[in-house]
């Protein structure tokens, strides 16, 4: 095969591994969190979980951190039972790569309230569920579907000040699915920093 020929097959194969589908199984993974301990999809069979695609040194993720955004969502739905898992695909030496030290004093620093903070450093996870920017939201339901994918909101910009009087779609959805409501606006076009893989 000529050079020129694999690149191409290589590219096609690439495109194969299509977005995860409304509706359909959520990506399976396991990764490790911040401890060192092994965290899967799978462990939480019967939740409603919260995927949140973050990088710290994104002006996008750090709008929704310093105006305590994120945190309330945060603890507003894991007080509800909702699982709620922060997944970082930064690579080493890319923007966001920080060592667990330095997540350990961010998340202290902006008093997060997610249930983990998972390592995905080979951006294999990320690549699973096409997950394109900083943030980048998905929920899944109980019986592992994922029932929407997206922005966090409707305004994208990196001005913390516009958190107020933004619809936030992830708020919606999980509010109508935890009763048992078809969820209104099921998949919008994420914004923020692309996904540092």
């Amino acid at each position: 095969m000529t050079p020129h020929l694999l690149i191409l097959s290589l590219i096609a194969a690439a495109s194969l591994q299509a977005a995860p589908e409304l509706g359909k199984p959520a990506p399976a993974f396991t990764l490790k969190d911040t401890a060192g301990k092994e965290v899967s999809l799978a462990d939480y069979k019967g939740k409603f979980v919260v995927l949140e695609w973050i990088n710290y040194g994104c002006p996008f993720v750090q709008k929704h951190y310093v105006s305590q955004n994120m945190p309330s969502l945060q603890k507003e739905f894991t007080d509800k039972g909702v699982v709620w898992l922060a997944v970082c695909s930064s690579a080493a030496g890319k923007q966001g790569h920080l060592s667990v030290a330095d997540i350990t004093k961010k998340n202290a620093e902006f008093g997060t309230k997610f249930t983990a903070y998972l390592l995905d450093e080979n951006g294999a996870i990320g690549k699973a569920y096409d997950a394109k920017t900083t943030p980048e939201m998905f929920i899944i339901n109980p019986e592992g579907n994922l029932i929407y994918k997206g922005a966090i909101d409707d305004k994208p910009t990196a001005k913390p000040e516009d958190v107020q009087g933004a619809s936030n779609y992830v708020q919606s959805a999980l509010n109508a699915a935890l009763a048992g409501e078809p969820v209104p606006t099921k998949e919008t076009k994420s914004y923020g920093c692309t996904v540092k893989y």
